[in-house]
Formats: C-alpha cells, sequence, structure tokens
C-alpha cells in the first residue's frame, strides 16, 4: 500500500501574460511552482516555497490551498511586486518568445524553508540560480529523494555551479536540447551517460510534444506524447510533468524507486502535462478531476500497448 508523505517544491511563482496562436491571457496565475506543486496535488500532500508581491492575493491563493497545497512558505514581500513573465507562441508550440521578463521579488529571493519543509522526504528542485538549488539542498536534510530542474541560461552562464547542484541530487530534469548543452554530447544517449557521471542516478529528458526519455542505470524508458485534439498553451508543460513524476513518486515512500515503478511515473508525468497544455496557465489542471486522470492513464496505456 502506498503511504502519502509530503513534496517540497522551491521555484518561482508569477504572475503571465500569454499569447498562442488559439488566445491569449494577461496576468494569469503561473510560476514553476505554482505548475508543479498543483500537478504533484492529485497524488500527494505538497509544500510550496517561494516570493510574491503585495500584488499576490487571495483569489491567487486559494487556487493553491483549495488544492489541499500546504502555502505556508510562500514569502509576501511588503511592498514588492510578484514575478511577470510575457511571452508568445507561434504555430510551432515548442518554442516559447519571451516578449517581457520582470523578476521583481524573485531578483532578491532568498529560500526560507520551515521545518516541515525541510524535513520533507522529496524535494523538487525548481529552475531557480544553482547556487540558491545547492544551499536549499544543504538546508532540506530530511530529503531522501532530490530532483532538479534548470535552463539554458544556468547552463550558459553559471555551469560551474550548476555541475555542482547536479553532483548533489538524484534525479535530473531537462529539455533534451539542455541536456545536449550541458553534456557537449550532441547524442542524447551519451549526454544522458554523462550526466548519470555527474552524480544523479535518474535522467529524465523532456521533449515537448514528442514525449519524454528516462535514463537509469537499470535502463531506459520512451514515452510518446500523448495525442490532443486541443492544445492552446503549453506553458507550464515541463513543471506539470514533473509534479506528475515526483508526485507519483513521493506515495511510494521509496528512495530509490525500481525501473517499473519509474516507467509509471513517466506516464503520470506526462499525463499531468497533456492536461495542461489543454487550456492556458493553470486552467484545466485547477478544475481537473482524479476520475480524468485515470481515464486519460487508460488511454496511454492504449496508445503504446502492442501484442508480439
Amino acid at each position: 500500500m502506498r503511504r502519502f508523505m509530503a513534496l517540497t517544491v522551491v521555484g518561482s511563482i508569477a504572475f503571465d501574460s500569454v499569447r498562442t496562436p488559439f488566445g491569449e491571457r494577461d496576468r494569469m496565475l503561473g510560476g514553476s511552482a505554482v505548475h508543479f506543486a498543483l500537478a504533484a496535488s492529485f497524488f500527494t500532500k505538497v509544500r510550496v516555497v517561494g516570493p510574491v508581491g503585495e500584488d499576490f492575493g487571495e483569489e491567487e491563493l486559494s487556487v493553491l490551498t483549495g488544492h489541499g497545497i500546504e502555502t505556508a512558505d510562500i514569502e509576501r514581500v511588503p511592498g514588492g511586486e510578484t514575478f511577470f513573465w510575457r511571452g508568445h507562441y507561434e504555430h510551432d508550440l515548442n518554442v516559447a518568445h519571451t516578449d517581457d521578463t520582470q523578476l521583481n521579488v524573485f531578483a532578491e529571493f532568498e529560500p526560507k524553508l520551515s521545518d516541515a519543509s525541510r524535513s520533507s522526504e522529496v524535494l523538487f528542485l525548481g529552475n531557480i540560480q544553482p547556487d540558491l538549488q545547492r544551499r536549499v539542498r544543504a538546508e532540506a536534510n530530511g530529503a531522501r529523494f532530490v530532483a532538479l530542474d534548470s535552463m539554458n541560461l544556468w547552463i550558459d552562464t553559471a555551469r560551474d555551479s550548476l555541475v555542482k547542484a547536479i553532483h548533489e541530487i538524484d534525479c535530473l530534469l531537462l529539455n533534451d536540447a539542455e541536456i545536449r548543452m550541458l553534456t557537449d554530447e550532441p547524442n542524447l544517449i551519451h549526454a544522458a551517460r554523462a550526466v548519470h557521471e555527474m552524480g544523479p542516478r535518474i535522467v529524465v529528458a523532456k521533449r515537448g510534444e514528442y514525449g519524454a526519455v528516462l535514463f537509469s542505470p537499470e535502463g531506459a524508458f520512451a514515452l510518446p506524447a500523448l495525442l490532443l485534439e486541443e492544445v492552446r498553451d503549453p506553458t507550464g508543460a515541463g513543471d506539470s510533468f514533473a509534479g506528475g513524476f515526483l508526485g507519483y513518486l513521493d506515495g511510494l515512500g521509496v528512495a530509490e524507486p525500481p525501473l517499473d515503478e519509474l516507467r509509471r511515473a513517466m506516464v503520470y508525468g506526462s499525463t499531468m502535462a497533456s492536461f495542461n497544455v489543454e487550456d492556458f496557465g493553470t486552467e484545466r489542471v485547477r478544475r481537473l478531476e482524479r476520475a480524468e486522470i485515470d481515464a486519460r492513464l487508460s488511454e496511454f496505456k492504449a496508445l503504446t500497448h502492442f501484442e508480439e
């Protein structure tokens, strides 16, 4: 029987303005920690660590608390404004074009973890500066399984710090281009092997509409993305994937999940990402029901099943 524990995520809480060929939204709730926490909340208890400004109100907070997410470690900065990102997508929804970034309170972010957050057995280090990730990792002394996300900016500007952070974790989640950039290896298998040598036992390469690939010492697993009729906004899909992936693993209560459970976690992650892209921001996931998740898992099984 699975025993539910608690999962801590440290990352951005934001307002996003997004335009795609299918519509646009202004100042909707977003950020890596938000997308991750909402996805993970369907499988385990989640604690969020991140800063917001005075413009972040009860309406936004209630989206998180309404899903049972612990928000005590969300720091409200007096007189501050919440991190803001404006971007757009053209018909290639795999490529986000940034039009404006305002770090605001995120520029001076110093993560503050409560005793409860420090004691969580599973920790997700969202896409923040690598030195901050290392600081949180050192402080979270209860974590038995730690995963990390990053981006090309940190690979380009803080690679040494990022490699040190990667050395201290169990699981790295990056998109396939970032893994190649990090390792300077054009072949994804060779690139994953180079990441293993940095420290993590598990490497997950996110591939957008083409699915995801997992590499572990026990073997590899490739999963296609679910075929969808409606894709409106991919913002936050990678963090939703990570939330489903780690939320499922947290419910297992094991520090070293075997390959068969890692495979299932990949399907849960891809399932949550598939819901995320069906509407703007958090709109689809916040109205999601568990029965819909179970039905989509069956769709994934049918898509990938074959007989010899």
